[in-house]
């Protein structure tokens, strides 16, 4: 029971909107789709998040993020570094890329100084190329002895916590309309994570064209709150 209630604050630690990694900065092309008039209100917001859910972070970022898990656990480091490059190819746009890597160095930094990882092969892996946020994030939960199912629950929860407040902030929302948002959107959670633990990997898919657009738009777009 404590070992359970021990992994459940190291997850809320690592899910936790404080956690240094500078996860707020970014909107991953939300921002743009205000700008187009696409996303206007909550309604357009949820649909928003929703659709990226489902088609790029549901259906790519967390099954890959499952892999690199089981991958840690099996001591498989080819596989491990295999499903990171897959992530760090599959991002579409030069925002996108330089989001993943800056928060994947971010993590890492943190999980040096905090030393909570084995540091030695924290490096050797970095030495193969570099870390994404999932895969970062998959090395600190191993570390932290944090169950599989919770640890993709957490990142999918964090990610979705940080498009409603990158929607608050942007369209601007009121608080009520994020809260909301966050428990519409994650009721579907549960089964957004099983989903993606049971893909095969020729289902794997990050089309999300839209998605794409809005990130190559958002790099030129001429005032900005968020860095993607």
């Amino acid at each position: 029971m404590a070992s359970d209630l021990l992994g459940l604050t190291r997850l809320l630690q690592l899910a936790s909107p404080t956690l240094p990694v500078g996860a707020y900065s970014y909107s991953q092309g939300l921002e743009y789709a205000i700008e187009d008039r696409i996303v206007t209100d909550a309604v357009t917001a949820e649909r928003w998040i929703r659709d990226v859910l489902e088609f790029s972070v549901g259906s790519f970022e967390l099954p890959l993020l499952s892999r690199m898990l089981d991958s840690l656990a099996d001591g498989d480091d080819a596989a491990f570094l295999k499903w990171n490059a897959l992530f760090r190819a599959g991002r579409e746009t030069a925002e996108l890329r330089a989001e993943t890597l800056q928060m994947g160095h971010a993590l890492t930094t943190l999980l040096r100084d905090l030393a909570i990882c084995n540091l030695e092969k924290l490096a050797a892996l970095q030495s193969k190329g570099a870390l994404t946020l999932p895969a970062a994030y998959a090395i600190a939960a191993d570390a932290m002895k944090i169950e599989h199912e919770s640890t993709l629950t957490g990142y999918v929860w964090s990610w979705l916590e940080n498009q409603v407040m990158a929607a608050l902030k942007a369209v601007p929302l009121g608080q009520s309309a994020g809260q909301r948002m966050l428990m519409g959107i994650g009721a579907g959670l549960p089964a957004t994570v099983q989903r993606a633990i049971r893909l095969d990997d020729d289902e794997l898919t990050n089309f999300a064209p839209g998605l794409a657009i809005a990130s190559s738009r958002h790099e030129t777009q001429y005032s900005r709150l968020f860095r993607s």
